[in-house]
């Protein structure tokens, strides 16, 4: 089973995009993040005619958004509402396989602004409180069984998910804070960083590069803020790590790569 996780950054803009991406990379399933649309805005009848029939959307006005669309049926799990702030920023399905059902969670952790302090920042402080209960629910079970957690948590935490670890200690995505956190959330459930069973800690990889770069690919100033995660039980699923970088350079191009694991099923 493939599954591929990928911040769109709306996805009727760049529904071109992501047609060419899936006759080409062909996943059996696709989580999209920042998806821009309310539910019935999605362009359900375009993924169809491409072969993904079955969808769960939980979408938002302009912002935010996530959704799941798959080749093969899926059962809506639950769309949580992280700090009860009504944003779209997770659902979980549960997919059918040979070796059982998986349970899939698609997240959009928040970004957290520009300034990495509480104190002056509302959105660095509710993207600390969403990881917060991102541990608790870790910590609750969420991870046991035949689970996977996909999606853009908006945070680098190793020295070799950034261009530069120096540079960016005191830049949202990378403060020692944030990786702390996100480091709970990982011990929290027991997780496996499935994108590093395939990369050692000490390669560079990244699936983000900014738009503010004149030449992203020259610079190369990347980071690794979209994972995929995977319960104990779907550690010896992993089989394949695909990080579609070129698609950064595809016309009106997402600033985020889709990101696919192949698990046996």
């Amino acid at each position: 089973m493939k599954i591929t996780t990928w911040n769109i950054n709306s996805v009727r803009l760049r529904m071109p995009l992501v047609a060419h991406f899936l006759k080409t990379a062909a996943p059996d399933v696709l989580c999209l993040q920042e998806t821009k649309c309310r539910d019935a805005e999605f362009p359900m009848k375009d993924f169809a005619s491409l072969g993904y029939k079955h969808a769960a959307i939980n979408g938002q006005k302009g912002y935010h958004g996530v959704a799941v669309i798959s080749t093969k049926p899926l059962r809506l799990v639950e769309k949580r509402d992280f700090c009860e702030k009504g944003d779209a920023r997770h659902i979980a399905v549960e997919i059918e396989s040979q070796g059982g059902p998986i349970t899939l969670h698609n997240f959009y952790v928040p970004a957290g602004g520009d300034e990495p302090d509480v104190e002056v920042n509302p959105k660095f402080a509710h993207k600390l409180s969403f990881l917060d209960e991102m541990t608790s629910w870790g910590a609750d079970g969420a991870a046991k069984g035949r689970v996977a957690l996909v999606g853009d948590l908006n945070i680098a935490p190793l020295e070799h998910d950034v261009w530069s670890h120096k540079a960016l200690l005191k830049v949202v995505s990378h403060t020692p804070v944030e990786v702390e956190k996100l480091e709970k959330v990982f011990r929290a459930g027991k997780w496996i960083d499935a994108m590093r069973h395939f990369v050692p800690s000490d390669e560079k990889l990244y699936t983000w590069w900014s738009y503010r770069a004149a030449d992203w690919a020259a610079s190369n100033r990347g980071r690794r803020l979209d994972h995929i995660l995977v319960s104990e039980a779907l550690g010896g699923a992993l089989q394949r790590l695909d990080v579609r970088t070129e698609a950064r350079g595809w016309e009106r191009p997402s600033d985020h790569v889709p990101v696919t694991i192949e698990l046996s099923e």
